[in-house]
């Protein structure tokens, strides 16, 4: 139970060293937010003014909304800021991944033995993207809870748990986990330890019932018809428009993706194979899924959070015996330092991505000082710009009552024009005072605080740490000036 408190410990840590969240993370988090706090009261959800590109389901963010509902009530009860239940629902979603992560891990117990469960879970905290995906409102993260109690159920070799967690994450949360867990699924039956009769008899009603659950509850909430991961898989796959937002190199995932997820602990893959060739059954889906998801150009590291778990369990297989067999000569003594020390690599790299993380989040600190600096205000009229809401803003961070307050993000209106003056306060994203959208207030508006971020990295060797992290204004509050 030590190292399951040490690893909830950490991902807590990367949440209140990042509690804001940006653009992608925007969907799942404001309609956690809307279900809390509007209630069935649809007009008034984020989701109706903002659409998005493409919909998502309302089942993830209901569920762990519900689950954080008696928390949130009672932060209400005692008066504590609004902001905290954003906090609140991410941990909830958190709790949700390790509950998952720890089924998952007892069953590499069962299969692998109770070692290897214990260094899957010991390497797993000193690495930074699965900790730091842990309490992301991504639809990545909440398909990532079904998918390791899928694992899970796949190691036991209990098919029907198995079936049915695969339903729920490609029809309601990623349908590009087919792939993946459709490799496993391949396995099994190839190997006949699934017959197709047992695959059908649970399938079939698996994904009727899936399939109707997300059509009639995210029909409502969108009010109109539709199943949401089927237009995100015809959006992405089918019509490839994803590459809008970016292209990667075909081996990205390979060569930029799985290094920095793993750290140093990637080196110890091989290592793991070799010594327990069982190890095949798991790295053979996990490579396979990442190639054939590899042809889709525009890619993102959190579209393949999932094979860390699995990645992790060939490193465990071989810290687990080069542990082991440290007393049967100086060389294997070494080996098991190294392997000790690896564990000191991922947390340096952790360390270093934590950091840097923390500064990409200049829209959610510029709400906050706005807060600060203007606690004592009443009447204020704030308009929020597209680059402020997408790196930070969310309904939660929107702390006093409408009567008092009143945040607009209001898109395309004119910098300088009539309905921009209407506000007392503006929040600004750009690199500088001179930019085109700043200029045209600098003689009707006081520029109160400049909100930094992250920039870059250049190389230092003349310190320790060998870098320097460079940043630069990123968002800028103003303030309407009285005459």
């Amino acid at each position: 139970m030590y190292l399951e408190a040490l690893l909830a410990a950490v991902v807590l840590i990367h949440l209140f060293i990042c509690p804001y969240t940006k653009v992608e993370e925007s969907f799942n988090l404001q309609a956690m937010h809307d279900v809390l706090f509007n209630g069935l009261n649809i007009e008034s959800y984020d989701h109706i003014d903002f659409p998005g590109v493409v919909p998502r389901t309302f089942i993830g963010p209901i569920f762990v909304s519900e689950v954080a509902y008696p928390l949130i009530y009672f932060a209400k009860v005692l008066g504590a800021n609004k902001f905290l239940s954003q906090y609140i629902v991410r941990a909830t979603l958190g709790a949700c991944v390790l509950y998952s992560f720890f089924l998952f891990k007892h069953a590499v117990s069962q299969e692998f033995g109770r070692n290897v469960g214990k260094w899957l879970v010991l390497i797993t905290a000193t690495q930074f993207h699965f900790c730091f995906y842990a309490t992301r409102p991504l639809p990545n993260t909440f398909a990532l809870c079904v998918v390791l109690l899928a694992c899970a159920s796949w190691l036991s070799q209990d098919h029907r748990k198995f079936i049915w967690a695969s339903a729920v994450a490609i029809i309601l949360f990623r349908a590009e986990l087919v792939l993946f867990l459709g490799f496993l699924l391949f396995q099994e039956l190839q190997s006949r330890r699934l017959t197709l009769g047992t695959f059908f008899k649970n399938a079939v009603p698996a994904g009727i019932l899936c399939l109707a659950c997300t059509i009639l509850v995210d029909s409502y909430f969108w009010q109109r018809w539709l199943w949401p991961e089927g237009e995100v898989f015809w959006y992405n796959t089918v019509l490839n428009k994803s590459s809008n937002w970016g292209t990667s190199p075909f081996l990205w995932y390979f060569y930029s993706a799985i290094p920095r997820m793993l750290s140093s602990s990637l080196l110890l893959v091989p290592v793991g194979l070799y010594f327990d060739k069982r190890l095949n059954d798991i790295l053979c889906p996990v490579l396979g899924f990442v190639f054939l998801f590899s042809f889709l150009p525009h890619k993102e590291l959190r579209f393949i959070i999932y094979v860390v778990p699995m990645l992790n369990v060939a490193v465990s297989c071989a810290c687990s015996r080069l542990w082991q067999n440290r007393m049967k000569s100086d060389f294997r003594k070494l080996l098991a330092v190294l392997t000790c020390a690896h564990l000191a690599v991922n947390l340096a790299t952790s360390s270093g991505f934590l950091y840097i993380s923390q500064l990409n989040y200049p829209g959610g600190l510029a709400m906050r000082r706005l807060h600060e600096i203007e606690s004592d205000s009443k009447g204020v009229h704030v308009h929020i710009d597209v680059a402020t809401a997408q790196t930070g803003v969310s309904r939660f961070t929107q702390t006093y009552p409408h009567w008092t307050w009143i945040y607009n993000k209001t898109e395309g209106l004119p910098p300088g024009g009539r309905e921009m003056n209407r506000f007392t306060h503006l929040l600004v994203g750009d690199d500088s005072l001179q930019s085109p959208h700043i200029q045209p207030y600098l003689r009707t508006h006081d520029v109160i605080e400049t909100i930094a971020a992250f920039e870059k990295i250049n190389l230092n060797f003349q310190k320790i740490p060998p870098f320097d992290v460079i940043v630069e204004p990123k968002i800028w509050i103003l303030k309407k000036k009285t005459r």
